[in-house]
């Protein structure tokens, strides 16, 4: 597995917009996600669902505020 790689706020923000990313919140708990939801970000019960319909080579940036 690769190592993490750090990246600035608007390369991720440039990715979210043009569909690039999948933007997770990283909070399992729902009402801290939508006390924190950034744009294009979905929860991370969301996430769960779509993981295994998810191709292997898809980027997925998980945030917390």
């Amino acid at each position: 597995m690769a190592d993490p790689v750090r990246v600035s706020p608007a390369e991720i923000y440039q990715k979210v917009k043009d569909g690039k990313v999948l933007f997770v919140c990283g909070y399992e708990d729902d009402a801290r996600f939508k006390a924190t939801h950034l744009e294009g970000g979905i929860s991370f019960s969301e996430f769960k669902k779509k993981l295994p319909s998810l191709p292997k080579d898809q980027e997925i940036v998980f945030y917390c505020a």
